[in-house]
């Protein structure tokens, strides 16, 4: 009976869909085509109906406080989770940034800023206010308008203007127009905008970045901790979301990173920056609790950073560029331009790296530049003019250059100090990546072992250099890396491994200071990295025609089994070129490949890829960031010179971005990679796929792949199958 019932069910099921079938075909169309039709308007539906939500939901949220007083008991969280004389929020720009960042506007101009701030802002008069809101559009447009010349278009009118922001109702006016018709009083901040002739009083979607005048933001917003007071912060939290809402509805074209925004805090000497970041998507419409839905989304679904407030101006009004609160600033309006105007025509490290050339001109100037170092590392003058008042100064103990004191050769014996101990290595080779050398090592106790031995610059130089940076990041950042991954216990025969790390002890006797620091001497307090395996690396075997197609589907599965280790513990290499690659060789066992150079790996969002023209994703270009088959992307590159791909001579972003649309465009590259095999050139369409977008790699699959691709071509070679 049961099978009977199901029979005839069956059966009515079936006469229903034959008879909907001859219906639909009578009027032209197909249920299926009916049914994703009708799909597709609920959608359409659906999204209409949430963007008029969005919009209601913004026509209701205009007033700051009622934000502020949500978010009391999330603020109040927020500072006793943070430890006492510690910023309860992440900054959102670290210190090397910064300092790379004023390595790049050396050679840039901003213009005077004619109109300046009142330094005595103990009175609160219309005039002493008026002044100030004059000076801080100056300050924008002369900031943006250096930043645009000098790193996009340096002929071409900048596209951006500045003004100030009238509370009552949201619209933009020229400071100076807003005084004149004397809505001085309704002022609330001042806003760096898109220039449109449409819109001459503003549009909210065309705002790069707010800037609020608060008076003495610097005592008075400030708590006892350091903190900045709620009241300023949710005030710049209100802002930030009625920027980003605006954004979501607007219909211009934003880079992916428009779900960040920067509001600055400034005073008539100091100012900061926040920058909030998230997707306004996530934010409930709810029209009738507009701040709850607010403060919901920014406790859930944001990211805060706040950075300290620092002097932009000094006493007497005048702009210093050069200081760090100004640099914030600069750096803030850098990145907004980008979310409008896209990757720069000269990258930031494009000219930070003139850097070095700058300085060495400025001490040739000086007549300083084969001047010696003096016990201090200070550069001493030299007489080399007949004027009386320039005496040389005779200095017996500097007798030796900086340099060559500092040289390490064939048969040099450094020690290194580590917390509980020290050690020698005995030099046997010097090697260099063509940013500066590094060495092959033995301990003197053991001398049948090699390692990589890398040393750092001296951490008190008077001016560092660009280069200076780079040994940064190789040895003190890529100590950091090596020891994180250490503790997480990530263990692979292709990632490099920590042998010691610590500073130099140099020879003769150490006159430290007690309160701590280092001596004179130029050794005193160089930090220094070890490492191991020891290999060649894969730039060498290039240029020796000696990377074979059976190397480049080894190198491809190790490489790839190293990022796989690495991104299981949410660390990515964002550097990877054939310098960064060794091929590790014994008697006993066959040769594999490491990936090394983590000095640049990203850990979380505030870190920024190494930014190579040949070799870095196309997305890292474009965003300054890494998507999940960034590195993968390097990766390809690398192998296709390997192959025998030739890579054109690149002076800027655009030309790297170009070259890369047309070979990719034109499968030049999965042609190339397909002379050597057939499984590269499937994984560089893979890639190809992958590539700016959220999707994870599957590593798995194309390890699997290619093990199986080793075996077949190295038939009876040692595989390692931990990958």
């Amino acid at each position: 009976m049961n099978e009977l019932l199901r029979w005839t069910g069956l059966r009515w099921k079936c006469l229903r869909w034959i008879g909907l079938l001859a219906l639909t075909a009578m009027e032209g169309v197909s249920p299926d085509q009916e049914s994703v039709g009708s799909g597709t308007k609920r959608s359409s539906a659906s999204s209409g109906s949430r963007s008029r939500n969005c919009k209601e939901f913004l026509h209701r949220f205009v007033d700051s406080g009622m934000l502020t007083a949500q978010l009391e008991d999330w603020f109040e969280s927020i500072s006793s989770e943070s430890e006492p004389k510690k910023p309860a929020f992440d900054v959102p720009f670290e210190m090397i940034e910064l300092q790379k960042f004023d390595y790049a506007l050396e050679g840039i101009s901003f213009q005077q800023v004619i109109r300046m701030p009142n330094s005595v802002y103990a009175s609160t008069s219309d005039a002493v206010e008026a002044t100030a809101y004059l000076a801080i559009e100056d300050f924008l447009h002369a900031g943006a308008k250096g930043l645009w010349e000098a790193f996009w278009n340096q002929d071409g009118p900048m596209p951006f203007s500045v003004a100030c922001l009238y509370n009552e109702n949201l619209k933009f006016y020229q400071a100076e127009k807003a005084v004149a018709d004397g809505k001085l009083g309704g002022l609330c901040a001042t806003g760096l905008l898109l220039t449109n002739p449409r819109h001459p009083r503003g549009r909210w979607d065309h705002i790069l970045e707010l800037s609020l005048l608060r008076p003495d933001i610097r005592n008075f917003s400030m708590d006892s901790d350091g903190q900045l007071s709620l009241s300023v912060l949710g005030e710049a939290l209100f802002y930030a979301i009625r920027v980003l809402l605006s954004r979501s509805l607007s219909r211009m074209n934003y880079s992916q990173s428009s779900n960040s925004v920067f509001i600055l805090l400034v005073d008539s000497q100091y100012g900061g920056v926040v920058k909030v970041e998230g997707d306004v998507n996530k934010m409930v419409f709810d029209a009738n609790n507009v701040y709850e839905c607010a403060a919901e989304w920014i406790t859930n679904h944001s990211r805060i950073a706040v950075s300290s407030i620092d002097r932009i101006w000094n006493k007497v009004g005048n702009a210093n560029w050069g200081d760090v609160g100004a640099l914030q600033v600069l750096f803030a309006t850098f990145h907004c331009i980008v979310q409008f105007a896209g990757f720069p025509k000269h990258s930031v490290e494009d000219l930070a790296a003139d850097h070095g050339p700058r300085l060495q001109a400025r001490r040739t100037e000086r007549q300083l530049g084969n001047s010696r170092a003096n016990g201090n590392g200070l550069y001493r003058f030299q007489q080399r003019s007949v004027s009386p008042e320039i005496v040389e100064v005779q200095d017996d103990s500097a007798k030796i250059e900086t340099k060559q004191l500092m040289k390490l050769e064939v048969g040099s014996v450094l020690w290194l100090e580590d917390s509980n101990w020290q050690k020698g290595y005995h030099i046997s080779q010097v090697l260099n990546n063509n940013e500066h050398p590094y060495y092959i090592a033995s301990p003197v106790e053991e001398p049948q072992k090699s390692f990589f031995l890398y040393v750092g610059s001296h951490p008190s130089q008077l001016e560092p250099a660009w280069e200076d940076m780079n040994l940064w990041y190789q040895v003190q950042r890529q100590t950091k890396i090596l020891t994180i991954m250490k503790q997480k216990g990530l263990s692979s025969k292709y990632l490099p491994q920590l042998s010691a790390s610590g500073r130099i002890i140099h020879p003769g006797h150490c006159q430290k200071p007690s309160s701590g620091g280092n001596c004179d001497h130029p050794w005193c307090g160089t930090p220094i990295l070890v490492t191991s395996p020891v290999g060649e690396t894969v730039a060498h075997m290039i240029s020796e025609a000696r990377f074979g197609m059976e190397d480049a589907i080894r190198c491809c599965h190790d490489c790839l089994s190293a990022l796989s280790t690495a991104t299981s513990a949410g660390i990515r290499h964002g550097d990877i070129r054939p310098e960064n690659v060794i091929c590790v060789r014994s008697a006993e066992k066959q040769p594999y490949f490491v990936l090394i150079g983590w000095g640049r790996a990203i850990l979380d969002d505030r870190d920024r890829p190494s930014m190579n023209l040949h070799f870095s994703s196309t997305y890292a270009l474009q965003e300054g960031k890494l998507c999940s088959a960034s590195d993968a992307e390097s990766l390809v590159y690398m192998l296709y010179i390997s192959c025998g791909g030739v890579l054109p001579d690149l002076d800027s972003v655009e030309g790297a971005l170009q070259w890369r649309e047309t070979y990719w465009s034109r499968r030049l590259i999965q042609q190339k990679l397909g002379e050597a095999s057939t499984v590269l050139k499937a994984f560089a369409d893979y890639v190809d796929s992958l590539c700016g977008t959220p999707y994870p790699m599957d590593y798995d699959i194309w390890l699997r792949r290619l093990r199986r691709n080793i075996n077949e071509d190295d038939s009876g070679k040692e595989i390692d199958t931990s990958g």
